[in-house]
Protein backbone atom coordinates (compact mmCIF):
# COMPACT_ATOMS: atom_id res chain seq x y z
CA UNK A 1 0.00 0.00 0.00
CA UNK A 2 2.70 2.43 0.86
CA UNK A 3 4.24 1.75 -2.52
CA UNK A 4 0.65 2.67 -4.34
CA UNK A 5 0.76 5.65 -2.59
CA UNK A 6 4.49 6.69 -3.70
CA UNK A 7 3.80 5.98 -7.04
CA UNK A 8 0.69 8.18 -6.82
CA UNK A 9 2.24 10.36 -5.29
CA UNK A 10 5.07 10.81 -7.62
CA UNK A 11 2.14 10.91 -10.90
CA UNK A 12 0.45 13.62 -9.49
CA UNK A 13 3.52 15.51 -8.65
CA UNK A 14 4.00 14.89 -12.16
CA UNK A 15 1.00 15.64 -13.49
CA UNK A 16 1.21 19.05 -11.59
CA UNK A 17 4.13 20.06 -13.90
CA UNK A 18 3.80 22.79 -16.52
CA UNK A 19 3.46 21.21 -20.46
CA UNK A 20 6.23 22.65 -21.51
CA UNK A 21 8.50 21.93 -17.69
CA UNK A 22 12.18 22.06 -19.17
CA UNK A 23 14.91 20.85 -16.34
CA UNK A 24 17.48 22.89 -15.23
CA UNK A 25 20.87 22.39 -15.18
CA UNK A 26 23.34 22.16 -12.41
CA UNK A 27 23.63 26.17 -12.59
CA UNK A 28 20.29 26.44 -12.17
CA UNK A 29 19.06 27.37 -15.89
CA UNK A 30 16.74 25.78 -18.24
CA UNK A 31 18.32 22.90 -20.19
CA UNK A 32 16.95 23.44 -23.61
CA UNK A 33 19.21 21.56 -26.93
CA UNK A 34 19.42 24.62 -29.05
CA UNK A 35 21.76 26.64 -26.77
CA UNK A 36 25.50 26.29 -27.77
CA UNK A 37 28.31 25.00 -25.50
CA UNK A 38 31.01 27.01 -26.79
CA UNK A 39 33.75 29.40 -25.66
CA UNK A 40 32.45 32.42 -24.88
CA UNK A 41 34.21 34.08 -27.52
CA UNK A 42 31.82 36.56 -28.93
CA UNK A 43 33.62 36.84 -32.58
CA UNK A 44 34.09 33.08 -32.64
CA UNK A 45 30.53 32.41 -31.91
CA UNK A 46 29.28 35.17 -34.95
CA UNK A 47 31.44 33.32 -37.15
CA UNK A 48 29.68 29.81 -36.76
CA UNK A 49 26.89 31.21 -36.43
CA UNK A 50 27.70 32.99 -40.11
CA UNK A 51 29.26 29.51 -41.49
CA UNK A 52 25.84 27.89 -40.12
CA UNK A 53 24.09 30.87 -42.27
CA UNK A 54 22.29 31.66 -38.85
CA UNK A 55 21.75 34.76 -36.78
CA UNK A 56 23.56 34.83 -33.68
CA UNK A 57 21.17 35.06 -30.29
CA UNK A 58 22.81 36.24 -26.49
CA UNK A 59 20.38 35.14 -24.19
CA UNK A 60 21.17 36.41 -20.70
CA UNK A 61 19.19 34.51 -18.25
CA UNK A 62 19.61 33.54 -14.38
CA UNK A 63 18.81 31.12 -12.15
CA UNK A 64 15.56 31.50 -9.93
CA UNK A 65 14.22 33.84 -13.20
CA UNK A 66 9.94 33.43 -13.34
CA UNK A 67 10.58 35.17 -16.29
CA UNK A 68 13.01 32.90 -17.96
CA UNK A 69 10.78 30.23 -17.07
CA UNK A 70 7.93 31.50 -18.45
CA UNK A 71 9.30 31.63 -21.60
CA UNK A 72 10.88 27.86 -21.02
CA UNK A 73 7.68 26.72 -20.21
CA UNK A 74 5.29 28.74 -22.20
CA UNK A 75 6.65 29.91 -25.34
CA UNK A 76 9.81 28.00 -26.59
CA UNK A 77 8.25 24.93 -26.69
CA UNK A 78 5.30 26.16 -29.06
CA UNK A 79 6.80 24.03 -32.38
CA UNK A 80 6.60 27.26 -34.49
CA UNK A 81 9.04 29.29 -32.22
CA UNK A 82 11.23 26.04 -31.51
CA UNK A 83 11.72 25.40 -35.17
CA UNK A 84 12.19 29.62 -35.84
CA UNK A 85 15.05 29.00 -33.40
CA UNK A 86 16.19 26.03 -34.44
CA UNK A 87 16.36 26.87 -38.04
CA UNK A 88 17.54 30.28 -37.83
CA UNK A 89 19.88 31.00 -34.80
CA UNK A 90 22.79 30.18 -32.94
CA UNK A 91 21.84 30.55 -29.21
CA UNK A 92 24.64 31.17 -26.86
CA UNK A 93 23.34 31.93 -23.35
CA UNK A 94 25.19 33.87 -20.44
CA UNK A 95 24.53 33.47 -16.79
CA UNK A 96 23.84 36.62 -14.87
CA UNK A 97 25.63 36.04 -12.44
CA UNK A 98 28.17 33.30 -13.77
CA UNK A 99 31.99 33.34 -13.61
CA UNK A 100 32.94 31.97 -17.03
CA UNK A 101 34.90 34.01 -19.15
CA UNK A 102 33.16 35.76 -22.03
CA UNK A 103 34.91 37.56 -24.93
CA UNK A 104 33.33 40.39 -26.00
CA UNK A 105 33.32 41.72 -29.57
CA UNK A 106 36.01 44.47 -28.46
CA UNK A 107 38.14 42.05 -27.19
CA UNK A 108 37.49 42.68 -23.64
CA UNK A 109 37.21 39.50 -21.59
CA UNK A 110 35.19 39.34 -18.57
CA UNK A 111 33.63 36.86 -16.04
CA UNK A 112 29.54 36.58 -17.27
CA UNK A 113 28.44 38.75 -14.25
CA UNK A 114 31.08 41.47 -15.14
CA UNK A 115 30.40 41.40 -18.85
CA UNK A 116 26.24 42.33 -17.96
CA UNK A 117 27.41 45.06 -15.68
CA UNK A 118 29.39 46.43 -18.59
CA UNK A 119 26.38 45.89 -20.77
CA UNK A 120 23.86 47.62 -18.43
CA UNK A 121 21.51 44.28 -18.07
CA UNK A 122 19.22 45.06 -15.25
CA UNK A 123 16.54 42.32 -16.31
CA UNK A 124 16.67 38.67 -17.28
CA UNK A 125 15.36 37.03 -19.97
CA UNK A 126 17.87 39.56 -22.27
CA UNK A 127 17.75 38.71 -25.91
CA UNK A 128 20.87 40.61 -28.00
CA UNK A 129 19.95 39.71 -31.79
CA UNK A 130 23.36 40.27 -33.01
CA UNK A 131 23.73 42.14 -36.35
CA UNK A 132 25.80 39.57 -39.23
CA UNK A 133 28.72 41.97 -39.43
CA UNK A 134 30.31 43.48 -36.22
CA UNK A 135 33.35 46.16 -36.44
CA UNK A 136 36.16 45.26 -33.68
CA UNK A 137 35.82 48.13 -31.78
CA UNK A 138 32.26 47.80 -30.54
CA UNK A 139 30.50 46.07 -27.62
CA UNK A 140 27.41 43.37 -28.16
CA UNK A 141 24.84 45.83 -27.29
CA UNK A 142 25.79 48.30 -29.81
CA UNK A 143 26.38 44.98 -32.68
CA UNK A 144 22.94 44.05 -31.44
CA UNK A 145 20.30 44.60 -34.21
CA UNK A 146 17.61 44.41 -31.44
CA UNK A 147 17.80 43.88 -27.45
CA UNK A 148 15.17 42.41 -25.84
CA UNK A 149 14.88 42.54 -21.99
CA UNK A 150 12.42 41.07 -20.07
CA UNK A 151 9.56 38.11 -21.05
CA UNK A 152 6.87 38.71 -24.46
CA UNK A 153 4.11 36.23 -25.23
CA UNK A 154 4.58 33.59 -27.98
CA UNK A 155 3.55 36.29 -31.27
CA UNK A 156 6.02 38.72 -30.17
CA UNK A 157 8.83 36.83 -29.84
CA UNK A 158 7.85 34.96 -32.93
CA UNK A 159 7.15 38.86 -34.69
CA UNK A 160 11.06 39.77 -33.77
CA UNK A 161 12.58 36.66 -34.54
CA UNK A 162 11.16 36.84 -37.98
CA UNK A 163 11.86 41.07 -38.31
CA UNK A 164 15.52 40.30 -37.48
CA UNK A 165 15.65 36.79 -39.71
CA UNK A 166 13.98 39.00 -42.79
CA UNK A 167 16.49 41.84 -41.71
CA UNK A 168 13.04 44.71 -41.47
CA UNK A 169 15.83 46.54 -39.13
CA UNK A 170 17.38 47.51 -42.02
CA UNK A 171 15.08 48.28 -44.29
CA UNK A 172 13.42 52.03 -45.71
CA UNK A 173 11.04 53.31 -44.69
CA UNK A 174 9.13 54.26 -40.73
CA UNK A 175 7.84 50.28 -40.70
CA UNK A 176 10.43 49.83 -37.14
CA UNK A 177 9.44 46.60 -34.76
CA UNK A 178 6.07 48.25 -33.06
CA UNK A 179 4.85 48.86 -36.56
CA UNK A 180 5.58 45.66 -37.77
CA UNK A 181 4.76 43.68 -35.12
CA UNK A 182 1.48 45.64 -34.74
CA UNK A 183 0.64 44.83 -38.48
CA UNK A 184 1.72 40.86 -38.07
CA UNK A 185 -1.17 41.13 -35.03
CA UNK A 186 -4.04 42.80 -37.25
CA UNK A 187 -3.16 40.29 -40.21
CA UNK A 188 -3.15 37.30 -37.64
CA UNK A 189 -6.78 38.10 -36.63
CA UNK A 190 -8.06 39.09 -40.25
CA UNK A 191 -6.66 35.92 -41.09
CA UNK A 192 -4.64 37.73 -43.88
CA UNK A 193 -0.80 37.11 -43.54
CA UNK A 194 2.61 37.70 -46.25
Amino acid sequence: MKQMLRLLTVLLGLAALPVGATELGPDGLHEVPWVRETFKDLREDLAEATAEDKRLLIMVEQRGCIYCTKMHEEVFPRPEITQAIEDNFFVVRLNLHGAVEVTDFDGETLSEKDMARKWGLLFTPTMMYIAKEVPEDVAAPQAAVALVPGAFGPGTTLDMMTWVVEERYALDGDEDFQRYHARRITERNTGKTE
